[in-house]
C-alpha cells in the first residue's frame, strides 16, 4: 500500500497536482525547478516494491540490478539536480550506484543476521558451500570470508569502472559521486 501511495503520488506530481504531504511538495517543486526524469522515480518504486518478499538474492546479476534501479537512479536524479546531463557522467553513476548497493548489502548483513535473513546471492554462497545459516550462527570459516570477498570484489570492479570515466565526467558532476565513493573508497582501503 505504501508503495501505491508514492505510485500515485509521483503521477499527481507530474500532473501539477501534488498531494498535501510535505514530502510530496517538496518533490514537487524539485521536479519542476530541475525538471527529473519521472521514470527514475518509478525505477526505483518499482525495484523496492519487487523487494518487499525479504529474500535472498538469487545471483549476483540480480543484487546489481537492484542497485542500479535504486542507487543508480538515485545518482542519475541527483545528476539532474546538478543540470548534469551526460552519457559518461550517466555510466559512472550506474557503476558507483551499483558498487554502492552491494557495499549496501554487505553492511546490513550482520543486523540482518540478527533478525533471521540472509540477502547475499545464493549462487555465490553455494559456491563456497555456504549456508544461510552458517551467516545467522555468525560462522568465520574461511568459505565463509571467501563469499564476503566475492562479492565485496563485485563491488570494487565497479568502483574501478566508475573511475575509468573521471577524465570524461564533467566537473560539476563530482559533488554526486564524492560522498558515495567515498564511503565506498573507505571500505576498500
Amino acid at each position: 500500500m505504501r508503495m501505491q501511495f508514492w505510485r500515485d503520488a509521483v503521477e499527481d506530481i507530474y500532473s501539477d497536482n501534488p498531494p498535501h504531504q510535505p514530502v510530496a511538495t517538496e518533490l514537487w517543486r524539485a521536479v519542476k525547478r530541475h525538471n527529473l526524469t519521472k521514470m527514475w522515480f518509478m525505477k526505483i518504486i518499482d525495484e523496492r516494491e519487487k523487494n518487499l518478499d525479504d529474500r535472498a538474492y538469487r545471483n549476483i546479476q540480480e543484487l546489481e540490478t537492484y542497485a542500479e534501479n535504486t542507487q543508480s537512479a538515485l545518482l542519475y536524479l541527483t545528476l539532474e539536480t546538478l543540470g548534469v546531463r551526460d552519457i559518461h557522467a550517466d555510466h559512472a553513476a550506474s557503476h558507483i550506484g551499483k558498487a554502492q548497493g552491494i557495499v549496501t548489502c554487505l553492511r546490513a548483513t550482520p543486523y540482518h543476521c540478527t533478525r533471521q535473513k540472509v540477502f547475499l546471492p545464493m549462487d555465490i554462497c553455494m559456491l563456497h558451500g555456504v549456508s544461510q545459516e552458517d551467516f545467522i550462527r555468525g560462522k568465520q570459516e574461511k568459505n565463509v570470508r571467501d563469499v564476503i570477498y566475492d562479492v565485496a570484489s563485485q563491488a570494487h570492479i565497479h568502483l574501478q569502472h566508475a573511475r575509468s570515466f573521471s577524465k570524461k565526467v564533467p566537473v560539476k558532476a563530482y559533488p554526486a559521486f564524492f560522498c558515495t565513493v567515498g564511503v565506498i573508497y573507505a571500505l576498500f582501503k
